[in-house]
């Protein structure tokens, strides 16, 4: 029988990442392919960043966004 292991496959934009790693701890808007989210910018991996909006982590893949906009 000849099983096959899921492999995971993740395509990060360098570009994104460092940029994002230098807005870490800003106010942001976040649009999304399912909508925008708006908070603090807590946290940046290269697959996902993490937005706190409301007292709650908002977990986004790095693939799903479209733009980001810094506030002041």
């Amino acid at each position: 029988m000849n099983q096959q292991t899921p492999s995971f496959v993740s395509h990060v934009d360098p570009y994104v990442y460092q940029t994002l790693q230098g807005i870490t701890g800003a106010f942001v808007v976040v649009q999304t392919i399912r909508g925008s989210v708006s908070g603090k910018l807590k946290t940046v991996m290269p697959d996902h960043i993490v937005v706190e909006s409301g007292g709650s982590p908002f977990y986004i893949r790095t693939q799903q966004i479209i733009w980001v906009i810094p506030k002041g």
